[in-house]
Protein backbone atom coordinates (compact mmCIF):
# COMPACT_ATOMS: atom_id res chain seq x y z
CA UNK A 1 0.00 0.00 0.00
CA UNK A 2 0.67 3.83 0.20
CA UNK A 3 2.47 3.69 3.46
CA UNK A 4 5.18 0.72 2.54
CA UNK A 5 5.73 0.70 -1.05
CA UNK A 6 7.96 3.02 -2.32
CA UNK A 7 6.58 3.08 -5.90
CA UNK A 8 3.45 3.89 -4.39
CA UNK A 9 4.83 6.73 -2.66
CA UNK A 10 6.98 8.20 -5.70
CA UNK A 11 3.49 7.49 -7.48
CA UNK A 12 1.91 9.81 -4.89
CA UNK A 13 4.54 12.32 -4.90
CA UNK A 14 3.98 12.18 -8.89
CA UNK A 15 0.34 12.74 -8.78
CA UNK A 16 0.59 15.20 -6.20
CA UNK A 17 2.74 17.20 -8.23
CA UNK A 18 0.34 16.97 -11.29
CA UNK A 19 -2.14 17.92 -9.20
CA UNK A 20 -0.41 21.09 -8.18
CA UNK A 21 -0.29 22.16 -12.05
CA UNK A 22 -3.74 21.20 -12.00
CA UNK A 23 -4.85 23.38 -9.28
CA UNK A 24 -2.24 26.12 -11.09
CA UNK A 25 -4.43 25.91 -13.74
CA UNK A 26 -7.80 25.57 -11.85
CA UNK A 27 -6.98 28.69 -9.97
CA UNK A 28 -5.66 30.83 -12.71
CA UNK A 29 -8.85 30.25 -14.66
CA UNK A 30 -11.10 30.51 -11.98
CA UNK A 31 -9.45 34.07 -11.07
CA UNK A 32 -9.13 35.14 -14.50
CA UNK A 33 -13.13 33.99 -15.36
CA UNK A 34 -14.49 35.04 -12.39
CA UNK A 35 -13.12 38.35 -11.63
CA UNK A 36 -13.12 41.79 -14.29
CA UNK A 37 -14.11 41.15 -17.67
CA UNK A 38 -15.89 37.55 -17.30
CA UNK A 39 -17.19 38.07 -14.07
CA UNK A 40 -18.87 34.77 -13.81
CA UNK A 41 -20.13 32.71 -10.88
CA UNK A 42 -18.02 31.10 -8.54
CA UNK A 43 -19.75 27.59 -9.12
CA UNK A 44 -19.62 28.67 -13.36
CA UNK A 45 -16.19 29.50 -13.24
CA UNK A 46 -15.09 27.06 -11.14
CA UNK A 47 -16.34 24.31 -13.42
CA UNK A 48 -14.60 25.16 -16.78
CA UNK A 49 -11.71 25.89 -14.52
CA UNK A 50 -12.18 22.17 -13.56
CA UNK A 51 -12.45 21.07 -16.59
CA UNK A 52 -9.42 22.49 -18.18
CA UNK A 53 -7.86 21.27 -14.96
CA UNK A 54 -8.86 17.48 -15.88
CA UNK A 55 -7.74 17.79 -19.06
CA UNK A 56 -4.11 18.83 -18.08
CA UNK A 57 -4.07 16.17 -15.09
CA UNK A 58 -5.47 13.31 -17.33
CA UNK A 59 -2.66 14.30 -19.63
CA UNK A 60 0.38 14.15 -17.33
CA UNK A 61 -0.94 11.35 -15.36
CA UNK A 62 -0.82 9.09 -18.41
CA UNK A 63 2.64 9.65 -19.45
CA UNK A 64 4.17 10.70 -16.25
CA UNK A 65 2.94 9.58 -13.23
CA UNK A 66 1.74 5.91 -14.71
CA UNK A 67 3.21 5.77 -17.81
CA UNK A 68 2.80 1.47 -17.18
CA UNK A 69 -0.77 2.30 -17.35
CA UNK A 70 -1.12 2.53 -21.15
CA UNK A 71 -2.98 -1.41 -21.69
CA UNK A 72 -5.84 0.29 -22.04
CA UNK A 73 -7.08 2.27 -25.31
CA UNK A 74 -6.92 6.00 -24.30
CA UNK A 75 -10.34 6.83 -24.71
CA UNK A 76 -11.51 4.32 -22.40
CA UNK A 77 -8.72 5.49 -19.47
CA UNK A 78 -9.83 9.18 -20.05
CA UNK A 79 -13.48 8.14 -19.93
CA UNK A 80 -12.58 6.34 -16.36
CA UNK A 81 -10.87 9.39 -15.76
CA UNK A 82 -13.63 11.65 -16.55
CA UNK A 83 -15.96 9.22 -14.46
CA UNK A 84 -13.97 9.50 -11.42
CA UNK A 85 -13.73 13.68 -12.03
CA UNK A 86 -17.10 14.09 -12.41
CA UNK A 87 -17.86 12.24 -8.82
CA UNK A 88 -15.33 14.77 -7.78
CA UNK A 89 -17.14 17.98 -9.09
CA UNK A 90 -20.42 16.25 -7.43
CA UNK A 91 -18.22 16.66 -4.32
CA UNK A 92 -17.02 19.95 -5.53
CA UNK A 93 -19.95 22.21 -6.78
CA UNK A 94 -21.81 21.71 -3.26
CA UNK A 95 -18.34 22.81 -1.48
CA UNK A 96 -18.33 26.05 -3.54
CA UNK A 97 -22.21 26.74 -3.23
CA UNK A 98 -22.35 26.44 0.63
CA UNK A 99 -18.84 27.68 1.97
CA UNK A 100 -18.06 30.94 -0.18
CA UNK A 101 -21.18 32.78 1.80
CA UNK A 102 -19.49 31.89 5.46
CA UNK A 103 -16.11 32.19 4.33
CA UNK A 104 -17.28 35.52 2.62
CA UNK A 105 -18.11 36.69 5.99
CA UNK A 106 -15.56 35.33 7.94
CA UNK A 107 -12.91 37.27 5.60
CA UNK A 108 -14.81 40.54 5.89
CA UNK A 109 -15.30 40.24 9.95
CA UNK A 110 -11.69 39.26 10.75
CA UNK A 111 -9.92 41.16 8.57
CA UNK A 112 -12.58 44.38 8.13
CA UNK A 113 -11.35 44.21 4.37
CA UNK A 114 -13.67 45.44 1.46
CA UNK A 115 -15.84 43.38 -0.04
CA UNK A 116 -14.37 42.78 -3.48
CA UNK A 117 -10.94 41.95 -1.33
CA UNK A 118 -12.42 39.96 0.73
CA UNK A 119 -14.67 38.08 -2.04
CA UNK A 120 -11.35 37.70 -3.71
CA UNK A 121 -9.68 35.59 -0.28
CA UNK A 122 -13.32 33.95 -0.34
CA UNK A 123 -13.43 32.44 -3.52
CA UNK A 124 -9.56 31.20 -3.33
CA UNK A 125 -9.77 29.53 -0.09
CA UNK A 126 -13.11 27.68 -0.90
CA UNK A 127 -11.55 27.10 -3.99
CA UNK A 128 -8.56 25.66 -1.83
CA UNK A 129 -10.52 23.75 0.64
CA UNK A 130 -13.05 21.90 -2.49
CA UNK A 131 -9.36 20.82 -4.55
CA UNK A 132 -8.09 18.97 -0.95
CA UNK A 133 -11.12 17.35 -0.75
CA UNK A 134 -11.27 15.68 -4.41
CA UNK A 135 -7.51 15.52 -4.71
CA UNK A 136 -8.01 12.67 -2.08
CA UNK A 137 -10.88 11.19 -3.86
CA UNK A 138 -9.21 11.40 -7.15
CA UNK A 139 -6.08 9.67 -6.35
CA UNK A 140 -7.10 6.70 -4.58
CA UNK A 141 -10.09 5.87 -7.05
CA UNK A 142 -7.87 6.98 -10.00
CA UNK A 143 -5.44 4.30 -8.88
CA UNK A 144 -7.20 1.85 -8.18
CA UNK A 145 -9.76 1.55 -10.45
CA UNK A 146 -8.31 4.18 -13.94
CA UNK A 147 -4.82 2.91 -13.20
CA UNK A 148 -5.39 -0.35 -11.80
CA UNK A 149 -3.68 -2.14 -14.60
CA UNK A 150 -0.46 -1.28 -13.31
CA UNK A 151 1.85 -4.65 -12.47
CA UNK A 152 2.56 -3.92 -8.39
CA UNK A 153 5.80 -5.48 -9.18
CA UNK A 154 7.49 -3.57 -11.90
Amino acid sequence: MILTDSRERIRFVKFAVVGALGAAIDFGMMNLLSHGVFDLPLVAAGTISFLCAVVSNFTWNRYWTYPESRSRPILNQLGMFFLVNAAGMAIRIPTLHYLEPPLLRLVENIFHTEYLTAEFYAKNLTLAAAVGVVMLWNFFVNRYWTYNDIDDES
